[in-house]
């Protein structure tokens, strides 16, 4: 049978249909489920004793495109395909690869996005047989980090993992890699091979950019000394991506911060100074939305970002409970935040879940949720779109981090007017009296820390009024 063809009108000239170009930015997105796959692990619940529920087949897929919608690929087909018995060639076998094939015919698509590691090997042949990019998720995960990153912290962080992930994929991937170099002398030995060249500049890449990071890492921990010496309480927001972390940070603080239905719309870490309703001023941290198999390239890279939840005081975990997949994306949230080194004792005492997008459900869900967040300790309800739930949130989180106030008046000398803003700024202030003698009487609210602090802030002429902040 001949070839089917086309005519190129431009240059007059007969193209074989089976060499036209497809489209690079149109994509088939597969989601391989191997018989035990990698959602067959149950995950921890948020209440440490419910097992949450496996991720969905149907979720993953639709999780993989949108991924893959964050850089703006077209999705021509998604397919969950079942693998019974993985191939260390292919990973699929020949039947699903030919059908699969005929999937990016049909579609003409040039891309196809595998949800699943694959192997150097595997990715390679897999281009061979389908003539045609293809990307597993982690290579997915890292494109999108790449496009989003902005600062120059996070640049250097996605270009570590991204060398540290190439590294791996140099093995005989094009010809070139197979030519040689001379060796010295007249009667050397082969040489150094291309694919071992390239190999050692990647890892000479590789330690530049870990120094680099080396100096980031130094330049944070300066950056927490400061925040320590001006002693502002520290929360910060997790959560799974797209939960709606930036839009609850941005509804609290006012700020700008982009936020968007999208997936890793936000990557760079972001701080804020906010003032709580009864004064209190602490800093309030947006971080890097978490995901399922977060590639441990990244992991390892973006560590001294992360790192800011371990110095939270208290940690906001946003949850999207409009997603039938927020039980399996809360084990997730939970087990980084394990790896990060937070224990259970320290989950119930510095997490308090947020409940939020409540305002996506039907009337009848909306009202047994409360119900539901009624009943369980350290749960909130809120929607960051309308603000319903925020005001209550707020109060929360005041209490959480004031712990006991014990009430108090003091007398600030006039020659400590100074103080009369620390005391604004750390305490409730319920009332206040200027006397002729320039000294000034605070009513305040307290914990006792802030007591012992104030009073050695004014010396020891007050000791005596600790007694009445203790009784």
């Amino acid at each position: 049978m001949e070839a089917i063809t086309t005519r190129d009108t431009k240059n007059e000239s007969i193209i074989p249909e089976d060499e036209k170009p497809r489209d690079d930015m149109r994509a088939v997105v597969i989601v391989p489920v191997l018989k035990q796959g990698r959602n067959a692990a149950p995950a921890a619940g948020s209440d440490n004793s419910v097992v949450a529920p496996s991720r969905s087949n149907e979720a993953r897929l639709e999780e993989a495109m949108g991924l893959a919608r964050a850089i703006e690929l077209t999705i021509g087909e998604g397919l969950i395909v079942p693998v019974n018995q993985p191939r260390p060639a292919t990973l699929l076998g020949s039947g699903k690869i030919a059908e699969i094939g005929e999937k990016l015919d049909e579609h003409n698509a040039g891309l196809v996005i595998v949800d699943h590691p694959l192997t150097p090997v595997q990715q390679r042949n897999l281009e061979k047989e389908w003539n045609a990019k293809v990307i597993d998720r982690t290579g997915l995960i890292l494109e999108i980090f790449g496009r989003r990153a902005s600062t120059k912290e996070g640049t250097l962080q996605v270009e570590l993992a991204h060398l540290n992930y190439q590294k791996g994929r140099l093995v005989r991937s094009w010809t070139h890699l197979e030519r040689q170099r001379g060796g010295a002398g007249f009667m050397g030995g082969p040489g150094e091979t291309q694919i071992e060249a390239d190999r050692r500049m990647l890892q000479d890449k590789i330690i530049k950019l870990e120094r680099e990071l080396e100096q980031v890492v130094r330049t944070r921990q300066l950056h927490r000394a400061k925040r320590r010496k001006v002693p502002h309480p520290i929360v910060a927001l997790v959560g799974y991506t797209n939960a709606g972390k930036s839009t609850l940070f941005n509804r609290i603080t006012g700020a700008g911060v982009l936020a968007e239905d999208m997936l890793f719309a936000t990557l760079d870490p972001t701080l804020r100074r906010m003032k709580l309703p009864h004064g209190r001023t602490v800093i309030l941290s947006d971080t890097v939305g978490f995901i399922s198999d977060l590639p441990t390239h990244l992991v390892a890279a973006f560590r001294a970002t992360l790192e800011e939840v371990l110095e939270a005081d208290l940690i906001l975990h946003v949850r999207d409970m409009s997603d039938p997949d927020n039980g399996a994306q809360a084990g997730d949230v939970l087990r980084i935040l394990s790896d990060l080194g937070i224990d259970d004792k320290e989950k119930s005492e510095r997490i308090i879940e947020i409940w939020n997008k409540i305002d996506r459900l039907e009337p009848e869900m909306h009202d047994a949720l409360l119900q539901k967040a009624a009943t369980r300790e350290n749960v909130m309800t809120v929607s960051a779109i309308t603000g319903e739930g925020v005001d209550h949130l707020l109060d929360v989180i005041s209490q959480r981090l004031s712990g006991v106030l014990t009430e108090a008046t003091i007398v600030i000398p006039a020659d400590k007017q100074a103080l009369i803003s620390w005391a604004y700024e750390n305490a409730v202030v319920d009332g206040r009296e200027d006397h002729e003698d320039g000294s000034v009487s605070l009513d305040l609210r307290l914990t006792a820390r802030q007591a012992d602090e104030l009073e050695r802030k004014l010396g020891s002429g007050q000791k005596a009024e600790k007694e009445d902040w203790e009784r």
